[in-house]
């Protein structure tokens, strides 16, 4: 265990962890049965190839990870690192709490705000390996790194984490809330209480604990960042739970953001479309995994690198002192007609 860790909370987060699998497995195995071979379409056009580097496509390997999922596990690796992303000092000193940080678009973010300068308290559920790589990425950057583990669904745990980040780093400016469950379902009937809880649990209950526990820490210049979703503007028919949640999630941030002027502490949110990390390998099924993204204006999803520059835009009082209650979008593309 890390010199680092949180022991008091890693047994909650495990069973939390194993919450979500219980959820997940019946639905897997209904599912499994629904698939049938797809022949490739040979009318099919590339993928839009607009960034500093190329990013991978679909078809991707077919793959399926109980819950919560691993990036270590992941083929293609998810690419994070934005090696042609040159900080320039814009989160000099400051420190920031992310929740979610062990993956994803949670670790691309860690990397980013190290690199303008943050130390970052890395919050996660229990992926320990995934986790410790996150803040090894941070410590390369030159800044520090603590690691969180726990279920933000229990306030106990925000306050925790909020008060060892205060303890450790003498002060908190960034809350960057993203730990998220999500758990498709086909059918309106499939989708149990227990599950439609847990998911509201994680990401509404978990959003509002930290958040509150963050705020009364927060100085003026401060800044909250949500983690919404394309699913919270536009709807999804399997994730009807978690369209839910991601809009309450904008509700949520236009409100608190109101709220929050008077104490000079700004709120915003990112609203991702199909993002390549565990998450979604953990929720679809590999023939389904096997063409992430491709129904997207670009046709592939977007590598978690290319979703974080917008996190340090929103986060930093240089480039968005005036930006406040706003949902950013970041989905690849619209569709027209």
């Amino acid at each position: 265990m890390s010199e680092n860790q949180t022991p008091e909370f890693e047994q909650t987060g495990e069973r939390v962890a194993q919450a979500y699998r219980d959820i997940q497995a019946p639905l897997d195995a209904k599912e499994q049965r629904s698939f049938e071979p797809k022949e490739e379409d040979p009318k099919k056009s590339h993928a839009m190839q607009a960034g500093a580097r190329p990013y991978p496509a679909p078809p991707f390997p077919e793959q399926h990870q109980a819950k919560p999922g691993e990036e270590y596990k992941l083929d293609p690796a998810p690419m994070y690192d934005a090696p042609f992303y040159k900080g320039s000092g814009k989160l000099e000193h400051k420190v920031a709490l992310i929740t979610g940080a062990d993956s994803g678009i949670g670790r691309a973010v860690a990397v980013l705000f190290a690199r303008e300068g943050a130390d970052v308290a890395i919050g996660y559920l229990s992926e320990d390996t995934d986790a410790q790589e996150t803040k090894e990425a941070v410590e390369r950057e030159g800044r520090r790194a603590i690691l969180l583990p726990g279920d933000v669904a229990d306030p106990a745990y925000a306050k925790a984490a909020v008060e060892r980040t205060v303890a450790e780093f003498g002060r908190l400016d960034i809350l960057v809330n993203n730990a998220a469950f999500q758990e498709h379902v086909l059918d309106f009937e499939d989708l149990t209480e227990e599950h439609f809880d847990r998911t509201l649990r994680t990401n509404l209950y978990g959003y509002f604990h930290m958040a509150k526990a963050a705020v009364k820490h927060l100085p003026n210049g401060g800044s909250i960042i949500n983690t919404g979703s394309v699913t919270g503007l536009l709807g999804n028919k399997d994730l009807l739970d978690y369209s839910l949640t991601k809009g309450g999630i904008h509700a949520f941030t236009r409100s608190l953001a109101t709220h929050l002027i008077e104490k000079g502490i700004r709120v915003n949110a990112v609203a991702p479309g199909p993002v390549w990390t565990p998450l979604n390998p953990a929720d679809k099924l590999g023939p389904d995994v096997a063409e992430f993204g491709a129904k997207t204006p670009m046709k592939r999803a977007a590598q978690p690198e290319e979703i974080a520059p917008a996190y340090v835009f929103l986060a930093s009082p240089q480039t968005a002192s005036y930006i406040t209650g706003e949902i950013l979008p970041i989905i690849g593309g619209y569709n027209g007609g």
